[in-house]
């Protein structure tokens, strides 16, 4: 399907120019000849990419104005802006506010297509990249036999049903925006809009902004996630964030069920399901001030919990299996073969959790090794880490052999034990021991043994 480009220009003959040049390189156009016109082909539809004059017939930044109220709508839709009184002052200022290029009248035909080729093929592989992002995280699955995960794929089949709201605590990377899609993927609103706001990656300034939306002078409306997510659901990851006024207001919203957009006066209702997230410790932000302990307790109904990756080593052999087969099927190549049993892997901190092993898994994808033993060096120099029989062997020479060797039983045992999770019988096969003497062993060694 042609990529569509929208031409502003109150130049009739400059307008017919670009249009014509842009016709001919194959691409569909829509023309606005002043500021109305293209604000009303902005609302009714995006461009792919906008070619926007920046003196038009409401004002001297006419162009930077339609360029922000594109952006509001979509950052990513390329905006040319051009102008024949052209400054560096406004090519700065139309940069800054996220114009693609900055081209001066009268301009080169050539320079100019050149440049719109460019902003179609940046747009059209952004498009692509969030396509493939929504539908990789739609497939993923919550993967884990450690109690954990167990419990919380019990917990989301029992709250998906209902309308609670949700607090999921956890590290980053750990997978809580994908409970999050799973809840909403199995609850009676997934045939609506799933919206992610991202406390931590907001400009301060802009928080009301992206939830509450705005009127504008204009008359033209920026919604807000709130608005978005209407009979939907909205995730709020790293609530933690948000600044204590806007908390406020949030409260206000849960109370009342309705809000006011920046600049209005109308109260707009929406029927959102919220589910917040965090890698931050609640109460301890609430404890030193950072968080209203009312919000806390109208945005807890629900606590998920995920613990680290390096908690939960059962899980890792079978997200390492996961993992290799979606990423091969994604990237079309053969299955990789990756130890599961890798010693780098298994002793790794895994400070990025679940994400960080998708990313390594990802990363031998694309470099596509053809042998086990070139799979194992990606995976040594990847992760940094020295060889756990040598980080033994460090933290062992200057204690007596005695020592020595039961701080490596006992640190073998623990780490065998995790993956197993728990499970004495099958660490007991697997370590080659009987399984009473693997129970005096772990006694003797002041293991504690968890189920």
């Amino acid at each position: 399907m042609s990529s569509e480009i929208l031409i502003v220009d109150d130049n009739a003959d400059i307008r017919n120019i670009i249009n014509e040049l842009i016709l001919d390189a194959g691409y569909k156009t829509r023309l606005a000849a002043n500021y109305n016109q293209a604000l009303t082909e902005i609302d009714k539809k995006l461009p792919d990419v906008a070619i926007l004059d920046v003196k038009l017939d409401k004002g001297d930044n006419d162009g930077i104005e339609l360029l922000s109220h594109i952006k509001s709508k979509d950052k990513d839709v390329p905006v040319i802006i051009i102008s024949g009184h052209a400054n560096i002052e406004m090519a700065v200022k139309s940069l800054h506010e996220g114009a693609f290029e900055f081209i001066e009248k009268p301009f080169d035909q050539e320079r100019l297509l050149n440049f719109i080729r460019r902003a179609v093929e940046n747009y059209s592989l952004k498009k692509q990249n969030k396509e493939y992002e929504t539908k990789l995280f739609s497939s993923y699955e919550l993967i884990g036999n450690s109690k954990n995960i167990l419990n919380i794929n019990d917990q989301i089949n029992k709250i998906s049903i209902t309308e609670s709201r949700v607090f999921i605590n956890g590290p980053s990377g750990s997978g809580k925006e994908l409970i999050a899609r799973k809840i909403h993927k199995l609850s009676k609103r997934n045939k609506n809009t799933f919206v992610v706001l991202n406390g931590a990656l907001l400009d301060s300034n802009k928080y009301e902004l992206e939830l509450f939306g705005e009127e504008k002078d204009n008359g033209s409306i920026s919604y807000g996630a709130l608005e978005k997510a209407n009979k939907g659901t909205l995730l709020i990851d790293q609530v933690s964030e948000i600044p204590l006024d806007i908390q406020s207001k949030i409260l206000r919203v849960l109370t009342d069920q309705k809000f006011k957009r920046v600049n209005g006066s109308n109260d707009v209702s929406v029927n959102v399901r919220l589910i917040c997230s965090s890698s931050k410790d609640l109460k301890k932000e609430i404890e030193i001030g950072n968080f209203r302990e009312d919000l806390f307790h109208r945005l807890n109904v629900f606590e998920i919990n995920v613990e680290p990756l390096n908690q939960r080593i059962s899980d890792i052999p079978l997200l390492i299996k996961y993992f290799s087969k979606k990423v091969s099927e994604n990237y079309n190549i053969n299955e990789l073969e990756i130890d599961e049993d890798n010693s780098y892997i298994l002793n790794h901190d895994w400070h990025g959790n679940v994400r960080e092993l998708r990313n390594l898994i990802e990363r031998i994808a694309i470099l596509q090794p053809d042998t086990k033993e070139k799979i194992s060096n990606i995976i040594k120099e990847s992760l940094k880490n020295i060889n756990f029989n040598e980080q033994l062997a460090e933290n062992s020479l200057s204690v007596p052999l005695k020592e020595a060797r039961e701080k490596f039983e006992k640190e073998y045992l623990t780490i065998q034990l995790k993956k197993f999770n728990g499970n004495i019988s099958k660490t007991a096969n697997f370590v080659g021991m009987e399984r009473s003497a693997l129970h005096r062993k772990l006694k003797g060694l002041g293991i504690k043994e968890f189920n």
